[in-house]
């Protein structure tokens, strides 16, 4: 058996996507793989023997000019994300964006974000390369509860904050006049400005700022601490790793029914215009 980097890839089988034709082709001399450095096109080597091994990160595979991809692992990951970044993979105006402080990740991982927190929030994101999980979650069908600590310029009347419990009537981005769902909210700190602990079950585009603004009243922080049953554990900047058992309890929270649109974007989770911030 010829290892050429020490890692182990299957390069024939079911994990591979070579099919049993050529597999049985490839055996029998019938086929020519090749390995070129992902980085410099550069050929490495042309393989003519089963079971050789070679490094996904380094390693175009081909059998008879066709690229072979090895299947994804899924990835899971919770970040704290700071003030001043943006909820993106990439920004065309060059901020920082959440993908900077991820770069102790592999990048085949090709992590997408899981809704938005706009550049001066704070909190909980979720990041995965499961698209089929992403787009559930992003989907407002999904009522996937979000629970953020906010600080608020002034003492609002038990009045106004009954008001922003039972909905208020609120500009969508688009102009557009909507009311908000009934939203759990409750003093989580007194002060001249006080912190509230709001928990919404939907996501509008800035919907926290904009129910305060109709009762006259500016959000000066936003702290995102809980997504579904996800809760805020690691500091600032920090990330970890999703346990198997976090993933089940995420996914078990949502509909069962998945919807064709869902389907057909599994591998590619769409990056959410929506964020409750």
């Amino acid at each position: 058996m010829k290892d050429l980097t020490g890692k182990l890839v299957l390069i024939t089988g079911a994990a591979s996507g070579i099919g049993a034709a050529t597999a049985r082709a490839f055996a029998a001399g019938g086929a020519r793989l090749i390995l070129c450095d992902v980085n410099s096109d550069r050929l490495a080597e042309v393989v003519t023997e089963l079971g050789a091994k070679a490094d996904p990160e380094r390693d175009h595979i081909r059998v008879e000019g066709r690229l072979i991809s090895a299947p994804t692992q899924k990835t899971y990951v919770m970040l704290h994300k700071p003030k001043g970044y943006v909820t993106t993979v990439s920004d065309p105006e060059g901020r920082p964006t959440v993908m900077d402080l991820l770069r102790g990740i592999k990048s085949s991982a090709r992590l997408y974000p899981v809704g938005r927190l706009d550049w001066n929030s704070e909190g909980l994101l979720l990041l995965t390369n499961d698209g089929a999980l992403a787009n559930q979650l992003m989907r407002a069908a999904s009522h996937v509860p979000k629970t953020y600590l906010v600080k608020i310029s002034g003492q609002p009347s038990q009045a106004n904050i009954a008001k922003l419990r039972a909905g208020v009537s609120i500009s969508d981005e688009r102009g557009r006049r909507v009311k908000t769902a009934p939203a759990k909210i409750s003093l989580a700190r007194e002060a001249e400005n006080p912190w509230y602990e709001i928990t919404l079950h939907e996501g509008r585009n800035r919907q926290i700022r904009r129910m305060f603004e109709q009762v006259g009243h500016r959000v000066e922080k936003i702290k995102r601490i809980r997504y579904g049953s996800l809760e805020l554990d690691i500091e600032p900047s920090r990330y970890r790793f999703l346990s198997p058992a976090e993933v089940a309890k995420l996914r078990s929270s949502l509909p069962t029914r998945t919807s064709p649109k869902t389907a057909k974007s599994k591998d590619s989770p769409r990056i959410s215009q929506i964020n409750a911030d």
